[in-house]
């Protein structure tokens, strides 16, 4: 039989002075090799066949078993018994393998080759003299068998004389009590420990901490008791700082600019780099910038101002601002030359350094108390503007400041700056809403008597809160407040045209509820219009609410509606606080109407209270503040006073506001006049007669001819049109008011009559002599009104 036939398998494996033979499952030698004669001296015609059991056996010297049960282990040393009688050591590697029939693959290698004693000797060496590894060998009393003098901070500091030391009195900066506890666990277990951190500082660089990736390796004999441990160790600060770095970065995209707000912005800067980065940071804006406003795109120059925005140092460390927050700031070298070139600077030896001595005196006596030794001063810019200065300083962290550390926290900054320019410009537009806000609001009590009026607006971020006072026919008068979410110019002028679209609704005289349904009508459609490029064109308006309340100081009732918003409180003169139970509606384009209202009789004197935040917290009067509902009772406190009272008691919660106080008023019975007539055409002379004495009783003789033609006009059409009794009522106000009602539903429209026709010139003479008039629907009919002014 070829002696080489089928070893082929184990060639991948082996070298080419290994000796190879294959096995049957029975134990037999079924081939051998010219490698394996040359190491055991037989020929293959004296092997083949034999039991394996009569080559090998093992160190004890009992014959090895039947490949088929028991095959050595890999790597396991054996006896070899040599054709000329003697007994050598070899080592073993087997391999099953399975095709026709089972056969172990062998290879054998003598266990004191050359080969391979210079192979182990090649592998300490590498690792003991050229590897990049800190490798070390322990024994169980964790004393240094091996070391590796070569490898980086081992180099030129640890001789030969670590040999048989201590690990702890070797490196006592790196093996400390964990070190040790889990070097120990390897001992003990057995087991290994791979790739963990280990924080510590070797002694070629005893003043900075370094950190590595160690693995520990228990080393064992044939027996598989651990001899020692080999610690293998590898500096990875470096990568350990990008890491640093990075999960910084990612931190800072987080956790900046989670507001509007520029001096917030700010805050989180100076938060997210402390101590990531530094142990102090300060950021100084630009005092336009806190205005909304921004200086021209590239360099300013020293005369501009400055503002202190934020500052935050490491807990524990004893300093102080120089500046407080909005205090100006000069700007001397470095700031100065930062914010002249736009360049980020790197300052070591701060203390000793006469860059310092440039500085004020208190801000550079604060920086030599805090020990600051390092700094870097980095410009605040964003799409060419300038922005602001950001400082850095390092006190209490031993290691300065490097060229690394300056560009990351360029990054930072750069970052920041374009938050902080998204927060300007949103404090240009919103500035801006504030004033459109401020000018489409009322800004005078119109004139009337029903009520006395006062109101407070406190604006925080949405500039979409409304009120008005509406005087309405018959001297009632409508109040009304609303709340429209943005803090944009555009929701500004949605609210101006909510504000303008109620006030058209309510010339008409509508009842709460139905102007209610009518608005949400108008907000429906304009949310459904669509622009030419798809977008809605009023979506602003969705969720706006309204309460609208009209009060008659002849009847003293007020009706009360709401669409969404805040029910109204009520005080009375004797100091009650009531809650109109009013029918909560939905807010405008939320929901379907109808819309409620309730109807309440308030005594002469009392207050009601509209806002757009809430001043209770639950429909309980009880629930009302103590301080709140002293302010409210209290009846010698002038209106507007109660008023900014109330506002300043809500003024923490943070939130925009408008307080509409609105104390109720009547007229008296020697101020109004009315009358019930039949339907009768002889009644016109009547109604004349009785206008003409009541007007005597006023003395306002001057004014009987024009009444008396509005007068018969009035109750002819009335008696024309209609078939039930007819009520004429006079109202001396600020004008004088004209009523005819009567039970049709039926409006009288102006027209111009032509020459030839008979009729349709009373509506035209009416408002030819008065200053307005109207129709004024009721539960029973209508209600024709027309003003004079007095005299």
């Amino acid at each position: 039989m070829n002696a080489r036939h089928g070893t082929s398998e184990l060639r991948g494996q082996s070298t080419p002075h290994d000796a190879r033979f294959l096995v049957d499952e029975q134990g037999a030698v079924a081939e051998w090799s010219t490698e394996a004669q040359q190491l055991l001296g037989y020929p293959a015609d004296e092997v083949l066949g034999r039991p394996v059991k009569a080559l090998l056996s093992d160190r004890a010297g009992s014959a090895s078993a039947g490949f088929g049960r028991h095959p050595p282990r890999r790597g396991e040393t054996l006896s070899a018994r040599h054709r000329d009688g003697h007994h050598l050591d070899v080592r073993a590697q087997v391999r099953l393998l399975v095709k026709d029939a089972v056969h172990w693959a062998v290879i054998l290698k003598a266990a004191d080759s050359p080969e391979e004693q210079e192979l182990d000797t090649a592998l300490l060496r590498a690792l003991l003299t050229a590897s990049p590894l800190g490798v070390q060998v322990l024994d169980p009393d964790l004393r240094v068998r091996r070391l590796n003098l070569f490898a980086p901070g081992a180099r030129g500091v640890v001789g030969e004389e670590a040999i048989g030391r201590l690990a702890r009195e070797v490196a006592p900066g790196v093996v400390d009590d964990v070190a040790e506890q889990t070097i120990r666990k390897v001992l003990d277990t057995g087991d290994p420990v791979v790739d963990f951190e280990h924080v510590g500082r070797p002694p070629s660089d005893p003043d900075h901490d370094h950190v590595y990736s160690v693995t520990l390796l228990p080393l064992k004999d044939e027996n598989g008791s651990v001899l020692g441990v080999c610690v293998t160790s590898q500096d990875v600060s470096g990568q350990h700082r990008a890491q640093a770095r990075l999960h910084l970065l990612v931190e800072a995209g987080t956790r900046i600019g989670t507001t509007l707000d520029v001096r917030t912005t700010a805050e989180e800067l100076t938060v997210v780099s402390v101590p990531a980065l530094a142990d102090i940071v300060t950021v100084d804006v630009l005092d336009d910038v806190l205005h909304g406003e921004a200086s021209p795109p590239g360099p300013v120059n020293a005369e501009t101002l400055v503002r202190r925005a934020a500052f935050h140092a490491a807990e524990g460390l004893d300093t102080r601002p120089a500046y407080a927050p909005d205090e100006l700031v000069p700007t001397h070298p470095p700031f100065a030359d930062c914010l002249a070139d736009l360049q980020p600077r790197l300052l070591h030896g701060v203390n000793a350094d006469r860059t310092v001595y440039t500085l004020e005196p208190h801000r550079a006596e604060l920086i030599r108390k805090a020990g600051v030794h390092s700094m870097m001063v980095v410009p605040l810019t964003a799409r060419g503007v300038v922005l602001g200065i950001a400082a850095f300083y390092r006190a209490r962290t031993a290691d300065p400041f490097k060229e690394d550390d300056l560009a990351l926290a360029a990054e930072l900054a750069a970052r920041a700056a374009v938050c902080i320019d998204n927060a300007r410009q949103f404090t240009r537009e919103h500035s801006a809403a504030l004033i459109l806000q401020r000018n489409l609001l009322p800004q005078h009590v119109p004139a009337q008597n029903a009520v006395e009026v006062a109101w407070h607006h406190e604006p925080a971020h949405d500039v979409g809160d409304w009120f008005d006072v509406i005087p309405l026919s018959g001297a009632r008068v409508a109040l009304m407040v609303g709340h429209l979410v943005g803090q944009t110019m555009q929701a500004a002028a949605e609210m101006g045209w909510l504000r303008s679209a109620v006030n058209a609704l309510a010339t008409q005289d509508l009842a709460p509820e139905e102007l209610l349904a009518k608005l949400n009508d108008l907000v429906t459609g304009q949310t459904n219009a669509h622009s030419p490029e798809g977008t809605s064109a009023r979506t602003h308006l969705i969720g706006a609410t309204c309460v609208y309340a009209v009060y008659d100081p002849i009847t003293r009732r007020c009706t009360f509606a709401r669409a969404g918003g805040l029910a109204p409180v009520i005080v009375t003169p004797e100091g009650t606080v009531h809650l109109p139970d009013v029918p909560f509606g939905p807010p405008l384009a939320m929901g379907r109407p109808p819309y409620e209202a309730v109807d309440v009789e308030l005594p002469t004197g009392s207050a009601i209270v509209l806002s757009t935040s809430s001043l209770v917290q639950s429909g309980d009067p009880q629930s009302v503040p103590a301080g709140l509902r002293q302010i409210l009772t209290n009846p010698h406190r002038p209106l507007e006073d109660t008023c900014d009272a109330v506002v300043r008691a809500h003024r923490d919660s943070g939130v925009d506001s408008i307080v509409l106080l609105a104390r109720t008023k009547d007229l008296g019975e020697d101020q109004v006049a009315s009358w019930s007539l039949p339907n009768d055409p002889a009644v016109v002379a009547t109604a004349r007669t009785l206008a003409g004495q009541q007007l005597a009783n006023w003395g306002l003789e001057e004014m009987e001819p024009v009444t008396e033609l509005i007068v018969s006009e009035l109750v002819t059409n009335a008696i024309r049109y209609t078939t039930g009794p007819i009520h004429l009522r006079l109202i001396r106000d600020l004008t004088l008011i004209c009523e005819v009602a009567d039970n049709s539903s039926t409006a009288p429209h102006l027209r111009l009559a032509y020459e030839t026709d008979e009729g349709g010139r009373g509506l035209f003479l009416i408002a030819q002599l008065t200053r307005r008039w109207g129709t004024r629907f009721t539960a029973r009919g209508k209600s024709i009104w027309a003003e004079q002014a007095l005299p």
